[in-house]
């Protein structure tokens, strides 16, 4: 996980192609479904294309075993579809994220998803199709 996070910060402070590659390295090199669904969750967050970033969403998803992380892929799903003009895939989403809203805690993270999910329904509802400020990958 050292490695990833540190991949993750790389990102962060805007050497995208730097954390692009060693996620992307990592990812080769992981056996790990855990490990795998974290990388392919950061890695959607660095793409530059909403398709890539969908693909990488929907690894993640296809490797998720901790519960935990099902309300941010599902919340960057629905943001993925609503960029891609497809809102009953954004819609089915956007509903599997709150279904699980309960269950995060009350903290930043919880806070963020929370939020999240109020401004993706609120661009599907006016049809926007624009990346939103609160887009990892924006």
């Amino acid at each position: 996980m050292e490695q990833i996070i540190a991949a993750v910060e790389l990102g962060r402070t805007g050497d995208r192609e730097t954390a692009r590659h060693r996620l992307t390295d990592l990812w080769d090199n992981s056996t790990d479904s855990q490990e795998r669904c974290a990388i392919a969750h950061y890695l959607a967050d660095l793409q530059d294309d909403v398709n890539a970033e969908l693909e990488w969403d929907l690894r993640a998803l296809e490797c998720v075993q901790d519960d935990g992380w099902l309300p941010s892929l599902h919340l960057n799903l629905a943001d993925d579809y609503r960029r891609l003009a497809q809102p009953e895939l954004a819609n089915e989403h956007l509903e599997a994220a709150r279904e699980r809203l309960p269950e995060l805690p009350e903290d930043g993270y919880g806070q963020v998803i929370r939020a999240g999910v109020g401004h993706v329904a609120d661009a599907l509802r006016a049809g926007s199709v624009q990346p939103l400020a609160s887009n990892p990958s924006t």
